[in-house]
């Protein structure tokens, strides 16, 4: 089980001033601080796929790079089997496969060599990196690309290739941010399949999206983070029933729950 409990994360604002008015009345801005994460908790069992929810700001892409361990957060754990990885980085590279949206490829390395360096960061034989590539190869439909340079390539293939490269540990736990994004309906498609894949495996899957057509074809739970704190964390079931079925109603409720919550906070 990954247990993520009361994550929290502040940055120091550089100037103030020049902050627009939208942002200056953001309830996370304090002082010189901005609250970007104040209180993250869900869990996912082994073979589940999580769906993460929030408008853009709300603090996702910041719970994500917490728990890759690429941030250390103010306050807060995250459990791997019962094992707090945040206190142990180098184990939790190990147990974690990362996929960043922001993460870009080495041009002038070819798809495969890309792949290659990182298997060969976590120690891996190169055997069995050559094997796990083929396979991977086969499962993203990269083969026709795999053998040139990156820096040609289109974002569906630096998309498959990353993806590829956060997974060739076999990790325990894999993190995606918003892993289709940019991507068209076949390269979309094609990582579906691979996050199916992985869930088939007992990999459990944390990944972060806009599309609610994806949550519902893959998800097991859905969490919905707004302002920072977790405001949804149930089944997809049950995240459906907010709304009779409709998915985007749904969010927006959890939304303006959220709000409202914030407003009668603000106001006491």
């Amino acid at each position: 089980m990954i247990e993520i409990s009361g994550l929290a994360k502040r940055f120091t604002v550089e100037n103030p001033k020049k902050l627009s008015e939208q942002e200056k009345k953001d309830p996370r801005l304090q002082g010189r601080y901005f609250q970007s994460v104040r209180d993250v908790s869900f869990t996912c069992e082994k073979g589940q796929v999580l769906g993460l929810l929030g408008p853009n700001g709300a603090g996702k892409t910041t719970s994500l790079r917490i728990l890759s361990t690429a941030l250390t957060p103010d306050a807060g754990t995250v459990k791997i089997a019962g094992e707090n990885v945040l206190e142990n980085p180098l184990i939790a590279r190990k147990k974690i496969g990362f996929l960043s949206s922001s993460t870009g490829l080495y041009g002038r390395l070819s798809g495969r060599e890309n792949i290659a360096y990182f298997g060969q960061l976590h120690g891996i034989d190169d055997n069995i990196i050559d094997a796990r590539i083929s396979e991977m190869a086969d499962l993203l439909d990269m083969h026709s690309f795999l053998d040139r340079r990156a820096e040609n390539f289109s974002s569906g293939m630096k998309q498959k290739i990353s993806i590829a490269r956060a997974v060739i540990h076999e990790p325990e736990l894999v993190i995606l941010d918003e892993p289709t994004t940019g991507l068209d309906i076949m390269a979309t498609s094609t990582v579906m399949e691979f996050i199916q894949r992985l869930k088939d495996k007992g990999t459990p899957v944390i990944f972060s999206t806009h599309h609610l057509d994806e949550v519902q074809t893959l998800c097991d739970r859905v969490v919905v983070i707004n302002l920072g704190e977790t405001v949804f964390d149930d089944t997809v079931s049950a995240f459906s029933d907010l709304s009779g079925g409709r998915m985007h109603e749904s969010f927006l409720k959890t939304l303006e729950g959220s709000k409202e919550v914030e407003n009668n906070v603000v106001n006491l």
